[in-house]
């Protein structure tokens, strides 16, 4: 009879049993594809052929419930077809209860060698051929009723003195038998007996582990405890007392893991599998793994990882080098402790130099081959020179660090990571080193959580930084690395840092509440940083400086203690699309000569200014919003020389953009509107150039340039402000050039306090007040600008000032076109002075009191008197009418012809106005409201 080939599955060369003498297999004839066969054996290898004929073959029988070389007196159950594949020791059962109809129970003549050999196994023996008589057929019936009595009870205990291949051959003894032996209860306990763990755990692939019932590829009753032992059985133990377990075939355990490598390695068919069980591990020297081995804690606690410990003294615990490719490792806690011995070396060693120190880590990952799985694992290190975690030399492991809480596993999977403690740093990563870790908690190591050097570019998701007393990661020399979701805070000093031309990305972390600051990158460092949230730090979220270039990108900056972005030293960068608000101190800052790109951020909300450029800072500022912050939206001062174009810059608290100290640059293109202080302020000798902006609805003026600001001001729109659309006062000496002022709600250009200026080519129109206001002793120069359809009049001189007038276009003002106040004596030339209302000339020759004409709000230019009789001083001024009228018979006198409302009208004197009947108001005001000015520039 011709054999087919086994049906069982065997996925890797490893995992096959020891071929035909142990396993169980079936066989078919070719020629009778009916005829079915099953091979199993007994304990002591003896070989067992049962077929559907009910004949039995026994090869070299020793022990078993028949007698040799005979036939059943049953027929056993039809099979499938063998077409089904399974695993080494474990056949699947071809047919079920509702597949077959229940078998009668077999004949069983319990014969022993000796009661040792009973005791140790069950097995089949063959029976001799015999014809059986109608008494002898009555004894078996009533034989087989006696079996069919027993309990359940009684057969599970039987059963559990089994071994697992005794086991499975019951499982084709009977429907019974199958049933029984195939019972959760049965697997459960020799599953507990062999692997001390408290639930069934799943292998299905090599490198592949995880605990709880899996769902059952194929249907039919599942037996987890069967199926976890089915796919673990080929393991070998590590015990610190090494036990004997007579419930497994291939059962062998050791009391060192290198005597388990050495076991495995001796044949290369069997699945590299090691059981590392509960209790501290001390190997002799360095465990070396250079093979596809697996090794996993085993324990019956229900904090595996913390219940076995391996523990190196003398040299490198753990080192995986070439042929590591698919290692692994798990559910085991590695330390580095170092003996006294190497404790007193080390200060004779640093004070040598750190190039003679030997360096020891918990878990060495060194060659480019060397790719473990390293899993749900507690890593720590207690020496000075070293680390928990080194990888280096084009290593590339995969690392999953993970305390498995087994008392929680049946409701959900809760994963905490640890590299903890270590006198030095957590990982350390170099020589073009690779690696993914995931779900890592490294937290409180003396020096960096993670070292990234020399073009190594690990990648890290989803782990915890925390509470280092150093940096959280650290990547310098040309390091790299890929750092996603990852928490990072509480670090006592930055929670990364990032220099010497390193390069790492870091995308959606949280950087918070760093002793100093977020991220620092200094020393030409680099790095991309995206879509992260940097907050709550003791100082500036991100450090910029020393010849820096990061690109800092769709991140959240909020909440520091001190500064958002902070970029000094020449550093550069580019800042783009971040969300910047809620710092104590400037959004951005910028000094000492560097020039980032500032591009498309939010900056907004900050209990100081948005952005501060000093100190010969530079810089591409476009594009942004800054808004509702405290202080000034922008500053620039100290000999910078920002561009800023194409910002949104509104709502703030004090000033829009701020220019002092002598700050330059140039202002483009800006949205500039709705500050409670002017939209742009320029003072102290800075010179910048502000250029086609729009300046409107401010809660003060427009452009306020004073104590000695100079400026280029061209193409500007300057609207809606409050008060004036753009004042000169204090020494200041502006140009402005080709800008439209119009719809002020006060003048639209306000000279005072020896202001100077050159105003060429502009549009003012629709103001409330003048069109041009000079006043004390200030000088400007007008030249060819159009003043036109204001609310009062187009120029007022007055107060001892003067200006020169050229070539300038006044037309269909209310008050007139050029008013000049007594003792004023400006140069005109070539002025079109035309189509004035001369609204104030009307009033006076119909009788009118100017107060009807004026209000309160309006200072129109004419003569005004004082009444010596009423007692009235230069302040109560009084128009002609109402000297007339109010005051006819009294002694008077002409003040000079200059700006003013009348008080008799308004109702300021004691004496009531005849010519009209207004409310008593005596908010009397004689000029236009001055500017406040803001104190931002303090560098408190």
């Amino acid at each position: 009879m011709s054999s087919a080939p086994s049906p069982f599955f065997h996925p890797q060369p490893q995992q096959v049993l020891d071929d035909s003498i142990q396993s169980p297999s079936y066989s078919q004839d070719s020629n009778s594809p009916s005829q079915h066969h099953f091979d199993s054996m007994d304990s002591t290898g003896t070989t067992i052929r049962y077929s559907t004929s009910g004949m039995t073959d026994v090869v070299n029988p020793t022990l078993g419930l028949f007698t040799p070389q005979s036939s059943y007196p049953y027929s056993l159950r039809k099979r499938r077809p063998c077409c089904t594949k399974d695993e080494d020791l474990f056949p699947i059962t071809a047919a079920t209860a509702d597949e077959t109809p229940q078998p009668t129970m077999k004949k069983f003549k319990l014969e022993s060698v000796s009661p040792g050999e009973a005791r140790k196994d069950f097995s089949i023996e063959d029976e001799p051929v015999k014809v059986e008589s109608k008494t002898e057929s009555a004894n078996n019936t009533d034989q087989e009723d006696h079996i069919n009595r027993l309990p359940d009870e009684l057969l599970l205990k039987v059963f559990s003195f089994l071994p697992d291949k005794s086991l499975l051959a019951c499982c084709s003894v009977s429907y019974r038998f199958h049933q029984v032996s195939n019972s959760q209860e049965v697997w459960k306990e020799l599953y507990l007996s062999l692997y001390d763990y408290r639930m069934p755990l799943s292998h299905p692939a090599h490198g592949q582990f995880e605990f709880g019932e899996q769902v059952p590829i194929r249907g039919g009753n599942y037996n987890p405890w069967k199926e976890s032992h089915r796919q673990l059985h080929n393991g070998v133990h590590v015990m610190k007392e090494p036990r004997s377990n007579c419930r497994a075939v291939k059962y062998r355990c050791f009391d060192q893991i290198e005597k388990a490598q050495a076991f495995l390695e001796e044949d290369e068919y069997r699945e590299k599998l090691i059981f590392l069980h509960t209790g501290v591990h001390e190997p002799i020297d360095t465990i070396l793994i250079n093979t596809d081995v697996q090794i996993i804690g085993a324990s019956d606690s229900g904090d595996i990882t913390s219940s076995v410990i391996l523990e190196g003294t003398k040299n490198t615990t753990v080192t995986f080098t070439d042929g590591s490719a698919n290692a692994y490792f798990g559910f085991i806690t590695v330390r580095f402790r170092a003996d006294p011995t190497i404790r007193q070396q080390q200060p004779q060693m640093i004070q040598q130099g750190q190039q003679q120190m030997t360096h020891f880590y918990s878990i060495l990952v060194t060659d480019k081959d060397a790719m473990p799985y390293i899993e749900r694992c507690d890593i720590t290190s207690k020496v000075g020179n070293g680390a928990a975690i080194c990888v280096k030399k084009n290593a590339a492991p995969k690392v999953n660090f993970i305390i498995f809480d087994l008392s929680k596993i049946l409701y959900l999977q809760f994963k905490y990571c640890t590299v903890l403690d270590c006198e030095n740093v957590g990982i350390y990563i170099t020589e073009h080193a690779t690696g993914h870790f995931e779900h890592c908690e490294i937290a409180r190591n003396t020096l960096a959580g993670i070292w990234v050097k020399n073009h190594a570019n690990p990648y890290f998701r989803k782990c915890q930084i925390h509470s280092g007393k150093d940096v959280g990661v650290f990547t310098f020399e040309h390091g790299q690395g890929y750092f996603e979701r990852c928490n990072i805070h509480s670090n006592r000093i930055s929670g990364i840092e990032v220099k010497n031309s390193a390069n790492p990305v870091v995308i959606r972390c949280d950087v918070h509440h760093g002793y100093t600051g977020g991220i620092y990158v200094h020393e030409r460092g680099r790095g991309q940083f995206m879509e992260n949230r940097i907050y709550a730090n003791a100082y500036a979220g991100i450090w910029i400086t020393s010849h820096s270039d990061p690109t800092i990108r769709k991140n959240e900056i909020f909440t520091g203690q001190q500064g958002g972005v902070y970029i000094f030293g020449e550093g550069r960068g580019l800042i783009e699309q971040n969300n910047i608000y809620g710092n104590a101190l400037a959004g951005i800052q910028i000094r000492s000569q560097s020039d980032p790109i500032v591009r498309l951020n939010k900056i907004h909300n900050g209990l100081h200014g948005g952005i501060y450029v000093h100190e010969k800072g530079r810089g591409l500022i476009e594009e942004n919003e800054v808004y509702a912050n405290t202080l000034a939206g922008i500053w620039v001062t100290t000999g910078s020389s920002p561009i800023l174009r194409k910002n949104r810059i509104h709502s703030g608290k004090q000033v829009g953009v701020y220019f002092y100290d002598q700050g330059h640059g140039l202002l483009e293109e800006n949205d500039i509107f709705n500050h409670l202080y002017s939209g742009v302020q320029i003072r102290t000798g800075s010179n910048p150039k502000i250029t086609r902006n729009k300046i409107w609805g401010g809660q003060n003026g427009g452009i306020l340039v004073y104590n000695g600001g100079k400026g280029c001001l061209e193409d500007n729109e300057i609207f809606d402000n409050a008060m004036a659309g753009v004042w000169i006062k204090t020494d200041s000496e502006p140009t402005l050039r080709r800008n439209k002022i119009y719809d002020g709600r006060d003048g639209g250009v306000c000279i005072f306090n020896r202001g100077r200026g050159l105003l060429e080519d502009n549009d003012i129109f629709r103001n409330a007040q003048a069109g041009v206001l000079i006043s004390t002793e200030s000088n400007p120069t007008l030249r060819r600008n159009k003043i036109y359809d204001g609310k009062s009049a187009g120029i007022e001189i007055t107060n001892g000032a003067t200006a020169t007038l050229e070539e300038n276009q006044l037309f269909r003002n209310k008050y007139g076109g050029l008013c000049v106040a007594t003792g004023v004596e400006p140069v005109e030339m070539n002025n079109y002075i035309f189509d004035n209302y001369d609204t104030i000339s009307h009033a006076i020759d119909s009788g009118q009191c100017l107060y009807k004409v004026s209000s309160n709000n309006s200072f129109p230019m004419h003569n005004f008197f004082r009444c010596i009789t009423c007692n009235t001083t230069e302040r109560n001024a009084i128009c002609l009418n109402c000297i007339k009228c109010c005051h006819s018979g009294h002694d008077i006198e002409l003040v000079r012809f200059d700006r003013f409302f009348c008080d008799c009208g308004a109702g300021t004197l004691k004496r009531e106005c005849h010519l009209q009947n207004v409310p008593y108001d005596n908010d009397s005001m004689y000029e236009s409201s001055t500017p406040i000015s803001s104190d931002t520039g303090s560098d408190d």
